[in-house]
């Protein structure tokens, strides 16, 4: 008698508990987050493509907590992360290329506010180089939208020596 009453006052609290859990926050649709998320990478490659990197930085947070990090380097904070991409794409009049960018759908979403995407990035240089590589990103959404609130870049071992460091994606 004394197990049954325990595992009831369990099942009660635990129900409840999940119950909670489940009105806390409604269901995000996965297509409204992909259909959002995919808009901002879109609209990345767009003002890739434009040579306006704040453009480009537009899809990320911006937050001294936005991390980035291109292979071993982390850059911390939307400001930081901006001036590393001058530095490497705008120094001394050099054109940022075209960036192209492939990625692994769905968007995997995390909660309701939060969510991933893995990919391939590849820039065509005006020289002729085509540094590529993979990302992961993590979006988290806000009042304004879905925003990359950190960024893991790495160039493919195989590209060539000297090329551009990765672009982000």
């Amino acid at each position: 008698m004394y197990k049954l009453a325990s595992a009831l006052v369990l099942l009660t609290i635990f129900g409840g508990m999940l119950s909670g859990q489940l009105q806390q926050k409604a269901p995000v649709s996965s297509s409204d987050a992909e259909v959002a998320i995919n808009a901002v990478l879109k609209s990345q490659v767009e003002a890739w493509g434009r040579g306006d990197l704040e453009g480009f930085m537009a899809g990320y947070w911006h937050s001294k907590e936005l991390t980035f990090i291109s292979n071993s380097e982390e850059t911390r904070g939307w400001e930081e992360t901006l001036h590393r991409y001058r530095q490497r794409y705008q120094y001394g009049g050099n054109q940022m290329g075209e960036l192209g960018m492939s990625w692994y759908v769905p968007v995997h979403l995390l909660g309701p506010d939060a969510a991933y995407v893995t990919g391939k990035w590849q820039l065509t240089m005006p020289g002729g180089k085509q540094p590529h590589g993979s990302f992961t990103l993590i979006f988290r959404k806000f009042p304004e939208g879905w925003r990359i609130v950190h960024d893991h870049t790495c160039a493919d071992q195989s590209a060539a020596p000297g090329t551009a460091a990765s672009p982000s994606h």
